[in-house]
C-alpha cells in the first residue's frame, strides 16, 4: 500500500496540480494500491470522491502536512508516502517526493519573502529525508544536483504530459473571444515573464488583435502590478481562472499561443497549445529546448523588438509544424509517466502493484 499526500485536493490547480491529478487518475487506472489522504478543506470534491480519498487530522496547509499527516503515518505502521507537488512531511523518512523545479532557489525574488523562507527551509529537509527524489525533466535534474547536492542516482525523472481532457473534441461554447486573439496560460507569477509579453504586444502593428492571459494572482509570487497595466489595455484579456472546457476552447480558437518564461521545471502549457496545431512561440530556455525540440518557435524572453515581430509575423504567415508537434506529443503521457513511477517505487521498494 502506498499513502498518497492529496494535499493538492485543497489547491486551486496550477501545473504542480495536475501533475498530481492526472498521475493519480493512471495509478487508479494501472491498479496499483493506493490510499489518498488530506486536510478537510477539500475544493475538488468530485476528485475527492472519484480518489476514495480520506480526511485526517484537524489541520490544514503546512501544519496538518507537518503534524497531522506524519501522525496518521505512524499510527498506520509508517508505510511509504507518495508526494507529489513538492513539499512533504520534513522529518517522516520513509517517503518519494516530486520535486518540479528549483525556481525559488534560482532567483528568489520571484516570489514572496515568506514563500522564499519556507522552500528554502524545507525543500533541502525533504529531499535528504526521501528516499528517491523525483522531477519532471533533465532541467529539473540538474538543477536539484546543482542547488541540492543530491546523488544523481537518488533522481529519477517522471515527466508531464496533456491531460485525456485536451486530447477529446469539444464544441465551440458561448462567452470566448470573439476577436483574433493571442493566448497565453499561466499565473501571474514575475517568471512567466508577462511584463515583456504585454510591452511586445503593445509594440505590434496588427492593432486588430487581442492577447488572451489565462491566469491569476497568487500570494506567493511578488506582486508586479500586471493586473494593473491590463486594465489600462482595453485589448488584453485577463481571465482569471477557468474550466478545463473554457480552457480547451480558447486553445482551440487561438491564433497563435506565446509563452516567455524566464524559468520552468517543464512547461505544459505549450504541449496543450500544440494539441490544438497553433503556432507556438516560447522562450529559448533549456528545458523548453530540451522538450518541446524543433516543434516551436524559440526567441530571447527579453528582446522585446524580436518579440513583437514574432506576434506580427504569425498573425500574418501562420507556420504549420503539424508533424513536429505530433513528433513531441507522443513522447508524452500521463500512463508512460505513471508507469515509470511505479517502476521506480516497485524496483526499490517492492511495492506490491495490486
Amino acid at each position: 500500500m502506498i499513502v498518497i499526500n492529496a494535499r493538492f485536493l485543497t489547491q486551486k490547480i496550477s501545473g504542480v496540480q495536475r501533475f498530481a491529478i492526472e498521475i493519480c487518475k493512471e495509478l487508479v487506472k494501472i491498479n496499483v494500491e493506493v490510499k489518498l489522504v488530506s486536510p478537510k478543506n477539500i475544493i475538488h470534491s468530485e476528485l475527492f470522491d472519484f480518489f476514495k480519498c480520506e480526511v485526517v487530522g484537524t489541520n490544514t496547509g503546512y501544519i496538518w502536512e507537518q503534524i497531522d499527516l506524519p501522525i496518521y503515518l505512524k499510527r498506520h505502521e509508517g508505510p511509504l508516502l507518495l508526494n507529489l507537488c513538492n513539499l512533504a512531511p520534513i522529518f517522516y523518512r520513509n517517503k518519494v517526493s516530486i520535486i518540479h523545479d528549483m525556481a525559488v532557489f534560482a532567483n528568489a525574488s520571484w516570489f514572496s519573502w515568506k514563500f522564499v523562507l519556507a522552500y528554502r527551509f524545507m525543500i533541502p529537509i525533504i529531499a535528504r529525508t526521501s528516499k528517491k527524489i523525483g522531477t519532471v525533466s533533465d532541467f529539473s535534474k540538474r538543477e536539484i544536483i546543482k542547488f541540492l547536492k543530491a546523488p544523481s542516482d537518488k533522481i529519477f525523472i517522471v515527466s508531464n504530459a496533456v491531460s485525456t481532457n485536451f486530447e477529446l473534441e469539444h464544441k465551440l461554447e458561448k462567452g470566448l473571444i470573439a476577436e483574433n486573439y493571442i493566448l497565453t496560460v499561466g499565473s501571474l507569477d514575475p517568471r512567466k515573464n508577462l511584463l515583456s509579453l504585454i510591452k511586445a504586444f503593445n509594440s505590434r502593428k496588427n492593432k486588430n488583435t487581442k492577447l488572451v492571459i489565462v491566469g491569476s494572482t497568487n500570494n506567493v509570487f511578488k506582486d508586479q502590478k500586471i493586473s494593473e497595466l491590463i486594465k489600462e489595455n482595453d485589448a488584453i484579456v485577463l481571465s482569471g481562472y477557468v474550466s478545463d472546457t473554457e480552457l480547451i476552447n480558447l486553445y482551440k480558437n487561438a491564433s497563435a499561443f506565446f509563452y516567455l518564461s524566464l524559468y520552468e521545471g517543464f512547461g505544459i502549457p505549450p504541449l496543450e497549445a500544440m494539441t490544438f496545431k497553433i503556432p507556438c512561440v516560447v522562450s529559448n530556455i533549456a528545458v523548453f529546448k530540451e522538450i518541446f525540440e524543433d516543434a516551436c518557435c524559440y526567441v530571447d524572453p527579453l528582446d522585446i523588438p524580436q518579440i513583437t515581430f514574432l506576434f506580427d509575423k504569425v498573425m500574418s504567415n501562420p507556420s504549420n509544424q503539424v508533424e513536429s508537434y505530433n513528433r513531441v506529443l507522443k513522447k508524452y503521457s500521463w500512463q508512460k509517466s505513471a508507469l515509470s513511477l511505479v517502476s521506480h517505487l516497485h524496483t526499490q521498494y517492492r511495492i506490491n502493484e495490486g
